[in-house]
């Protein structure tokens, strides 16, 4: 860049244009929202059928459009602001150059050089004439060196100043190439398809875009506080309440991740920041799978007798690198079914009662999303559960129903107060029964987030909602690792189904009232001490002998006297069946009558 482009330059254009995207981007958010919350929500309470289910494909992609402008729109802006941020720092500098050689008797000419006037050394006999030197950037040691001694052995004095004043200058305009050329590919990539269809290549696009702007604009993102390392959530809360409309876009434009797991901040603005986060790992899981669809071997082989060791004419087997790729297939299949699961629920959701919200997401190996139904900032009650063994991301849909299926019940039995029901798979869940889940490092990797998770929603709820956890299998112990850490955590009750122990021996130990410690087991659960005995001859009598005599592994059972909680009835439920579906008793505390006991907890009822 050369001196009289920079001279004239003007930073406040391109601020006043990301101020312009930014306000856009408001606008698309706007737009989504109004789309989601009451244009399709609405429908979808009224309206039933084929035109209608057609309206509701519309209406999401049209959402998921103005998502992505929403976060496209973040992007350019702080690319613009990062551009003018780097171009008006080094317009001052170049400034303040020009006014040290003026104001010491030198100037500047349109081309950056610098004129010096007539002088005289000490001791000469005469002036020595002026003259024009232009600088160079980028001194060293070396090159410092010589134009000291150039200014030692020329007989004019001014020589040496204005020679410094050059070099400043030369400083200056090289600082602004610089940042033009850095910032020029950036944002002329900053361009969207023409066309009306968001793709997956489009959101990983948009992820690039992200990590390219986000290198480039680290001195003006410096100037943005960043999040409190300690990550407490009312820190958090405070930091986030510090920071201009600007600055807040900024960061969630280039750190959705990091907002979008930070306790203590509006679930808006998580789920917002969330939103984004799944969109782009959903769309780089479809680039993959789609890719990797395309890397098909040879299916089939002649199959050869291991007995005669010919071909054995018509019979064909898979290939061996057939198998593997189709096991790699079906793992990319899993990676985004939870994801796909989580964009259902924001695609069929009637009301701001049962709205869903995405306050914490990451798609990276099992999986951990934390989806609440209802607005925990807004509600009377919120009900945390913690779901335990074989939860991950893959198969969270059926978690969701569960908290969906509580929401409802919640708020039928006590209609004049709001109820937000969340599950929160915020950690690794052991996969194994018989292995990881006697082990307790699951739990203890847990205590803390899911504490820091407890206290953020106090944080965001300003009016006192009355907070409960509910733990199921593991998932208990967790939540009792969580509660006796924590002195003052702000949680009215707790609620313990199909536990194998939470950690503590007695109820007193979780630190709120034993009386708002309840638990509940079904008599057939697999969780029990004792296998009950085969009702039917099908039955797999032999897998529950399996099983120890105590499998309450973790702490005093929850349901016994000992305890000193609070035990409510549940059906005994069914026995493990010929299919082997061993898991019955122990998955059916949401049917109906164990749920409308959970409902009766939440919202400060007995069961």
């Amino acid at each position: 860049m050369d001196y009289a482009t920079l001279k004239t330059f003007k930073p406040s254009e391109f601020e006043d244009a990301a101020d312009g995207y930014r306000s856009m981007g408001s606008m698309a958010h706007a737009a989504k929202d109004h789309i989601e919350n009451s244009v399709a929500a609405g429908m979808r309470k009224a309206l039933s059928g084929e035109a209608a289910e057609a309206s509701q494909k519309q209406l999401q992609a049209l959402a998921k459009n103005f998502l992505y402008t929403q976060t496209e729109c973040g992007v350019i802006s702080t690319a613009l602001n990062g551009f003018a941020y780097d171009i008006a720092a080094a317009q001052r500098k170049l400034d303040a150059a020009v006014h040290d050689a003026e104001a010491d008797g030198c100037r500047v000419g349109a081309d950056g050089s610098v004129a010096f006037p007539a002088g005289r050394k000490p001791g000469a006999e005469k002036d020595t004439e002026g003259g024009t030197v232009t600088g160079s950037a980028g001194g060293n040691a070396t090159s410092d060196a010589l134009d000291r001694q150039a200014a030692n052995i020329h007989p004019n004095p001014n020589f040496g100043k204005a020679l410094g004043y050059a070099d400043r200058i030369a400083d200056a305009l090289k600082e602004a190439t610089d940042a033009d050329t850095k910032w020029a590919p950036k944002i002329r990539a900053l361009k969207a398809d023409d066309d009306l269809t968001v793709s997956a290549r489009d959101w990983t696009d948009v992820t690039s875009d992200t990590g390219g702007v986000r290198d480039a604009a680290d001195a003006y993102l410096h100037t943005i506080k960043p999040p409190p390392k300690n990550d407490w959530p009312q820190d958090n809360a405070n930091w986030w309440n510090g920071l201009s409309e600007e600055e807040r876009e900024a960061y969630v434009s280039m750190h959705p991740a990091s907002i979008g797991a930070l306790d203590g901040l509006p679930s808006a603005v998580r789920d917002d920041a969330n939103r984004i986060v799944l969109a782009e790992q959903r769309g780089a899981k479809q680039v993959e799978y789609v890719a990797w669809l395309g890397k098909e071997p040879e299916h089939y082989r002649p199959y050869i007798s291991p007995v005669t060791g010919r071909e054995v004419k018509g019979a064909m087997v898979p290939t061996d690198e057939w198998k593997e790729w189709d096991e790699k297939k079906k793992q990319l299949e899993n990676g985004y079914k939870g994801m796909d699961a989580i964009q259902k629920r924001f695609d069929s959701y009637t009301s701001e009662s049962n709205r869903p919200y995405l306050l914490g997401f990451d798609g990276a190996d099992m999986g951990r999303a934390i989806v609440s139904i209802g607005n925990p900032d807004t509600a009377d009650n919120v009900v945390t559960y913690v779901p335990g063994t074989f939860a991950e991301l893959a198969s969270i849909d059926g978690d969701i129903g569960r908290a969906a299926a509580l929401q409802t019940e919640a708020e039928r039995q006590d209609p004049a107060h709001s109820t937000a029901s969340i599950v929160w798979l915020g950690y690794d869940a052991p996969q194994g029964i018989m292995t990881d889940a006697t082990e307790t490092k699951w739990a203890d990797g847990a205590r803390e987030p899911l504490g820091n998770f407890v206290q953020g929603i106090a944080e965001a709820n300003h009016h006192g909602a009355k907070q409960t956890l509910l733990g199921h299998s593991y998932g208990t112990l967790v939540v009792g690792e969580t509660m006796s850490m924590h002195v003052d955590l702000p949680v009215e009750n707790a609620i313990m189904v199909g536990s194998p122990g939470v950690g503590v021996d007695h109820a007193k130990d979780l630190n709120i009232p034993p009386d708002h410690v309840f638990a509940a087991t079904a008599g057939n659960d697999l969780i029990n001490a004792a296998p009950p005995p085969a009702r039917d001859p099908l039955s797999p009598k032999a897998y529950w002998d399996m099983f120890d005599d105590h499998t309450i592994v973790h702490g005093t059972d929850p349901t016994s006297d000992d305890f000193g909680g609070q035990v409510f009835e549940v059906p005994d439920g069914k026995l493990p069946g010929h299919n082997w579906d061993v898991m019955p008793a122990h998955s059916q505390y949401w049917d109906e009558k164990p749920l409308g006991s959970l409902a009766k907890i939440v919202t400060g009822g007995r069961p």
